[in-house]
């Protein structure tokens, strides 16, 4: 039988003097309420009752265990009331992470209309490209883009998103256009390079006819930014990899122009990271929830043909 129940079973029957009154109460039979005070005095170890065939009387063990069980069904009953006042109308903190071009592009002009929607809900979001411990650092989620290695975190992806090579036309007029991955490799192009600790972009793989290839590309430039990287390839300074949605605009202005078009890069995975405790809990779920149907849409209709 359950403590709980035999406790609120004892309550009922001290404060009610009877167990025929405790029993109808907690809507029973005299039975059960007679055992669960015999399982509740074995557990214990004492009499809670006198009992005649005319009445029932607290012992003193009886009478100072009810001011305890009072005292716990009342922390329990406010415990209950925590529980369900935080799940009807969700509080707390939100801890995040995204790349720095997610993050500024999808999330953080979000998080305001999130938060006006869940006043009680605070976010603090970090932004990195290096990779992310979850579970070092504290988060509860983290949006990553590229391809997932096997993990225990629970995964729910967003989207695959393409990804293309690209170069400003003052560096294609310097150094000529790269019709595939060989010829970046081959002629030595000027190839941005997104490198921090745990980095394996200083490989590309393309699709090529015979399959995904990795090419080993070599630059003069490199940084753990991606934004820093668009801005040198828009100064032209070389080829960059962008995913097509961050650099969309930029090519239907011209401004950047696709290279290697016979061998394009594999899409990028747009996924998002939780630990498995984090992603049963309701605010984290609201976020989410919330955060993957703004980026979804942004991404359709960046990469949507005009």
């Amino acid at each position: 039988m359950s403590y709980v129940a035999n406790l609120q079973m004892f309550v009922r029957v001290y404060e009610l003097g009877g167990m025929s009154a405790a029993a109808r109460d907690q809507r029973t039979s005299p039975a059960v309420a007679s055992a669960r005070m015999s399982e509740l005095e074995k557990h214990l170890g004492v009499r809670l009752f006198n009992r005649t065939t005319r009445s029932l009387q607290p012992t003193e063990n009886g009478r100072l265990f009810y001011e305890g069980a009072r005292r716990v069904l009342a922390a329990i009953d406010e415990a209950e009331a925590a529980v369900m006042e935080t799940a009807q109308n969700p509080r707390g903190v939100v801890f995040v992470a995204a790349p720095l071009g997610i993050g500024r592009r999808f999330i953080a002009p979000h998080v305001p209309a999130f938060k006006d929607q869940y006043p009680l809900i605070d976010v603090r979001l970090r932004l990195s490209d290096r990779v992310i411990d979850l579970t070092a650092e504290g988060l509860d989620v983290a949006f990553h883009l590229g391809i997932l290695e096997d993990s225990a975190l629970k995964v729910r992806l967003i989207a695959d998103c393409p990804r293309v090579l690209c170069a400003a036309p003052a560096y294609i007029a310097r150094r000529g256009m790269p019709v595939d991955g060989a010829a970046l490799v081959r002629n030595r192009h000027d190839c941005l390079n997104l490198r921090f600790p745990g980095a394996r972009e200083f490989q590309w793989t393309l699709l090529t006819p015979e399959g995904p290839q990795r090419h080993e590309i070599t630059g003069p430039f490199e940084s753990d930014d991606g934004e820093v990287l668009t801005g040198w390839a828009l100064d032209g300074h070389g080829v960059v990899l962008k995913t097509r949605f961050e650099v969309a605009d930029h090519l239907a202005e011209g401004r950047l122009v696709p290279v290697a078009v016979a061998t394009p890069p594999l899409p990028a995975q747009l996924s998002l990271l939780s630990q498995q405790r984090s992603a049963k809990d309701s605010k984290v779920r609201l976020f989410t929830d919330f955060m993957i149907a703004k980026i979804r849409e942004e991404i359709r209709q960046a990469t949507d043909p005009v």
